[in-house]
């Protein structure tokens, strides 16, 4: 794979992607490989493991690359940044949730034909389960303890899939201050993931 890395500022790179030069891509991708392993490691997925946030910190990245537009005002680094921890913290606060349990712990009946006896239909025990879902629910709870009425909004935009940018437009302020709270919100998150 061809290397950019002195020639062309990331800016650049993505208006030659926009052009036709499509290897620029997987470059991007790899040069920021690191950074959502970074991200990832700081994060805990319930019921999942490290590779799951790595899979989705990389559609984060890929979100990035496609989605970027220098005309907003920040840089690839920072909008890359951004969407990562975003993706993240979507998938994140979807598993505690836990809106799909049901959906992604069940099996077709027609599964079961081929032997499976019905004591290996979960791997988990209903004890696992329970206290996953209480330390989610506790950690969920605290998390929207520490955010203000306005991170709390800005989230709640975040997660329906709107960008900072997207999300001032509609509150009607600065993308920056909106990328100030979602920075503000990631911390929360950390440190109440690490307590």
């Amino acid at each position: 794979m061809k290397r950019y890395s002195d020639e062309y500022t990331d800016e650049q790179l993505i208006e030659r992607l926009r052009e036709g030069e499509r290897e620029i891509a997987d470059y991007l991708v790899d040069k920021y490989e690191n950074l959502v392993r970074k991200k990832a490691r700081a994060l805990y997925l319930a019921g999942a493991d490290q590779e799951d946030l790595l899979q989705e910190g990389m559609l984060g990245l890929y979100k990035a690359v496609k989605e970027y537009r220098p005309d907003k005002g920040a840089s690839f680094y920072t909008f890359a940044s951004t969407c990562v921890s975003n993706q993240m913290y979507k998938a994140v606060t979807s598993s505690l949730r836990q809106k799909h349990q049901p959906l992604n712990d069940s099996l077709s009946l027609n599964e079961l034909e081929d032997g499976t006896t019905w004591n290996l239909i979960t791997e988990e025990s209903p004890e696992k389960i329970f206290f996953d879902q209480e330390r989610s629910a506790h950690i969920a709870s605290k998390i929207d303890a520490s955010l203000s009425p306005f991170e709390k909004h800005v989230l709640k935009m975040y997660l329906d899939g709107d960008d900072y940018i997207e999300i001032g437009e509609k509150l009607d302020k600065p993308s920056k201050s909106i990328d100030n709270a979602l920075q503000r919100i990631r911390r929360k998150v950390r440190d109440t993931m690490g307590r």
